[in-house]
């Protein structure tokens, strides 16, 4: 599989900021640990506002995929738990690097917390990354499972493009509820990004949930998608379901409780 070559750096990475000592560190000790190939780097916006959507089946992946981000020439944001805000030091070094707070809130609140962040985003051109499974992946076989409306919303609500995202590897350096694998140094691990996923016949439904269970669909499908070309196998056809398997927030059975 071939790469692209590395593009040039947007204005956000190129601007003086906390991120620059953050991946002078991170950046080199992951390349220690992983060999990242990024295909579809081109479908990444160097400019403007976007939702990168990726798929989540290790605790080590968003490590990969803020190198990737960084590579790619854009500066890494993600969706954090309000709580994470509250902690000293880390706190700081989130607001400072422009992630966003997520409250587990009631649905009205959240409507509202989300407009807002959407705006954010668009006013400053900047770019986050949201799982839409909104936790690791709890399919056998790590395949995307069904995701959740937050990226989706998040999109519409500020007239976003959603990014789909795959990786594949990632599990031989920590695999799902595992232990860190060190060695062999260097595991390979892909990363692909697909165009923008198309969801013009959603964004003038507006925010309805039954818009954003389908317009979410659509997203899980097309990283499925892509990570069925990584692993060169068919996705299954209907992403896993954790209520339908009885299964909570962390994975375990619901009779385990």
């Amino acid at each position: 599989m071939s790469q692209h070559p590395r593009r040039r750096a947007s204005a956000e990475k190129t601007r003086p900021s906390v991120f620059w000592p953050a991946a002078a560190i991170v950046v080199p000790l992951t390349g220690l640990i992983a060999k990242i190939e990024i295909t579809g780097a081109e479908n990444l916006p160097l400019e403007g506002p976007y939702v990168l959507a990726p798929n989540h089946y290790s605790e080590f992946d968003p490590v990969i995929i803020a190198v990737a981000t960084w590579r790619m020439g854009r500066a890494p944001r993600f969706m954090a738990k309000e709580s994470l805000f509250r902690v000293p030091v880390l706190g700081s070094l989130l607001r400072a690097t422009g992630m966003i707070p997520v409250a587990r809130s009631s649905s009205a609140s959240a409507a509202k917390q989300t407009i807002a962040q959407a705006e954010e985003l668009a006013e400053h051109g900047r770019g986050v990354i949201v799982y839409p499974e909104g936790s690791l992946t709890r399919e056998p076989d790590l395949w995307p499972m069904r995701g959740k409306t937050g990226a989706v919303r998040l999109a519409i609500e500020g007239n976003i493009p959603v990014i789909p995202m795959a990786t594949w590897g990632v599990q031989k350096i920590l695999p799902r509820y595992g232990k860190l694998s060190l060695w062999p140094p260097r595991k390979r691990v892909q990363v692909s990004v697909g165009p923008a996923v198309d969801l013009d016949a959603y964004r003038s439904r507006g925010v309805g949930n039954a818009n954003l269970v389908a317009a979410t669909d659509v997203v899980m499908a097309d990283i499925a998608g892509l990570l069925s070309a990584l692993r060169g196998e068919p996705a299954p056809a209907e992403r896993w379901n954790p209520a339908v398997h009885g299964q909570n927030e962390t994975g375990r059975l619901d009779s385990e409780k």
